[in-house]
């Protein structure tokens, strides 16, 4: 028994492929082997490998689990060549504008219409909208505006990240014969900011301090996303330090609470930029420091 083909040489393209390039595949050979159309001997079943294929890489889940697990992961099989015994089918708005195109003159049904016209869903439609980090962080409202001119608001929910997507429903194309129209899929980047960094739900901050605040120890004032805080900045303190704060990151729409890190630098002048009294201050200070190299030769 001959293996499965593999799903991209099916359609022919790329393990990269784009949304955009999938569906192009899809619609040239589904016009081409289409058995209302080729009478080409095994038409059908080569159709039926092309609607397979389809189904499982234009859905990003199941894309993902084909590409990791193969067939198994995707929950594709036999089905496909069965339909009687209850195979995958998909989506009838997947093949609409493509039937469209092939019966138009010819009755004006498609093949799973039994002739006559039905309703079915409108096309998605994919959109884009840059956001601030704060924005991302805070959740907000944005609106964008699509490609007919008509604008569209969208909620952004906190600890949202770059590359998000998000459905806005019923605002996508419109509907054949009265079905529902499509969806508006939304992909969010999101912008920096000038002093916080993020890692998912938690945030950090550099916080200068001198070198004599790093040596005795200090408490600072630190910004929050909303607010600030009073920070101790242990003596003895190094560069790169963390300092946590428990559950003043980000919120989710969940509860959940990442945490914000004061990382240490230290800032250290130049000794010509010092006073003659701070640099007679600074060498006498060298001579009275622990050397930090001490044991490195150990090593060596």
């Amino acid at each position: 028994m001959a293996a499965a083909r593999d799903y991209y040489e099916i359609l022919g393209i790329e393990k990269t492929a784009s949304e955009d390039e999938i569906r192009s595949s899809f619609r040239k050979l589904a016009r081409r082997y289409h058995p209302d159309v080729c009478k080409e001997d095994g038409a059908d079943a080569r159709f039926a490998e092309v609607q397979e294929a389809y189904e499982v890489l234009s859905d990003e889940e199941k894309r993902e689990s084909y590409d990791r697990f193969g067939r198994a992961g995707s929950g594709s099989g036999a089905g496909w060549n069965n339909r009687a015994g209850g195979g995958p089918q998909p989506d009838p708005s997947d093949f609409q504008d493509i039937f469209e195109e092939m019966f138009n003159g010819r009755g004006g049904g498609s093949p799973f219409s039994g002739g006559a016209p039905r309703s079915a869903r409108g096309s998605d439609i994919s959109s884009r909208v840059s956001i601030t980090f704060m924005t991302a962080a805070m959740g907000g409202q944005e609106s964008i505006r699509l490609d007919d001119g008509t604008t569209v608001s969208i909620k952004i929910p906190a600890g949202i990240e770059d590359g998000s997507r998000l459905r806005v429903r019923g605002k996508g194309g419109t509907g054949h014969n009265g079905g529902p129209a499509g969806d508006v899929i939304v992909t969010v980047r999101v912008g920096g900011h000038p002093i916080f960094s993020r890692n998912g739900l938690d945030l950090s901050v550099d916080i200068p301090v001198s070198v004599v605040e790093a040596i005795a120890g200090t408490s600072i004032s630190v910004p929050l996303l909303q607010g600030h805080v009073e920070l101790r900045i242990p003596e003895g303190s190094s560069s790169g330090q963390k300092l946590r704060i428990t559950g003043k990151g980000i919120e989710d729409p969940t509860g959940r609470k990442g945490d914000f890190f004061a990382i240490v630098q230290i800032r250290a002048p130049k000794r010509s930029s010092l006073s003659e009294a701070g640099q007679e201050a600074l060498d006498s200070l060298a001579t009275t420091l622990p050397d930090p190299r001490d044991g490195l030769d150990a090593f060596s």
